[in-house]
């Protein structure tokens, strides 16, 4: 059977009343006592990876389980609740979405079909974008991008709002909000959990992929590394990518200083985005194995360079 005709079929299973497609199983992985993340494949929403590719993670807490980014559609949130059964019995309480992109909150669907008081949580721009048109988006785009396969998700966006150094506390566990402005998306909050001595990063920080800028700015998304270098944690967590310590963070901080100061470099001397590829382009070859960089390098130069312009 030809691909084609694989791809078809399942198009037409995934369309009959009653077929309800399922994400596989992604482990689980403790990073600290009471904090689980499950690292999802690098790269973009597609068929093969059923549109799961970003980083859930999960704090269990003595009063309930605080979910982070659960995915990138009502699928994906089902998945992710499996593993949460795996470590715990506890019902879902909140839920903290990184930013607007649905590949990281679309997952809500699912949780809140089985725990409807959990309070969902993003900055106030991001529930703003959402209703104004981005979860359509987004909904639209990964159904598109995996071919039906996240079909039948709703959008249940946030209704709780949080801003910049706010803290709330969950069965003795702290939570502080980091709300760095104009970073990856202009919706963008981190979470320090602090006794667990984490902090998660949202997309503020990849680690071996590279994704688009078009939502950010290249001097926002670098002040917002230096921040959560600032933080005093042990353990980071990345928006897609493997967990690490503050070299995750140090390493994406290099690549956006890097293409930004020798964009500016480059554009002084009267050269196009096209023009200043190469010197760039040498300048970050140690990024040149992560994922999306050829597809992206030149997207980010044109970025930096109507950036640059701007200035």
């Amino acid at each position: 059977m030809t691909t084609r005709l694989v791809l078809l079929l399942f198009g037409w299973l995934l369309a009959l009343p009653g077929i309800a497609a399922e994400v596989r199983d992604h482990p689980a992985e403790r990073i600290a006592a009471r904090t689980w993340v499950i690292h999802g494949p690098l790269g973009d929403p597609s068929v093969e990876n059923q549109g799961f590719m970003n980083n859930p993670a999960f704090v269990v807490t003595d009063a309930g389980v605080v979910v982070v980014d659960p995915g990138s559609g009502v699928q994906a949130g089902r998945m992710v609740l499996r593993q949460i059964r795996k470590v715990t019995d506890q019902p879902v309480t909140h839920v903290l979405n990184t930013h607007v992109h649905g590949d990281h909150w679309l997952g809500n669907h699912a949780l809140h079909d089985v725990f409807p008081d959990a309070k969902i949580m993003a900055h106030p721009l991001m529930i703003e974008g959402a209703h104004g048109g981005q979860a359509k988006r987004w909904l639209d785009l990964i159904d598109q991008l995996t071919q039906g396969f996240t079909r039948g998700t709703r959008a249940v966006i946030p209704t709780v709002p949080v801003v910049e150094d706010q803290q709330f506390s969950v069965g003795g566990v702290t939570f502080r909000i980091l709300a760095p402005p104009k970073a990856h998306s202009g919706t963008d909050i981190m979470i320090h959990v602090v006794e667990e001595d984490v902090l998660f990063l949202g997309d503020n920080v990849m680690n071996g992929r590279l994704g688009g800028m078009n939502d950010g700015t290249f001097r926002g998304s670098i002040a917002a590394c230096d921040r959560a270098l600032a933080v005093p944690a042990k353990v980071f967590v990345p928006g897609h990518g493997r967990t690490g310590g503050k070299e995750i963070v140090a390493a994406y901080r290099d690549y956006l200083s890097i293409l930004f100061e020798t964009a500016r470099v480059e554009y002084d001397k009267d050269k196009q985005d096209y023009e200043m590829k190469p010197a760039i382009q040498a300048r970050l070859r140690n990024f040149s194995g992560w994922v999306g960089f050829d597809f992206n390098l030149g997207r980010h130069i044109s970025v930096a360079v109507l950036e640059i312009e701007a200035m």
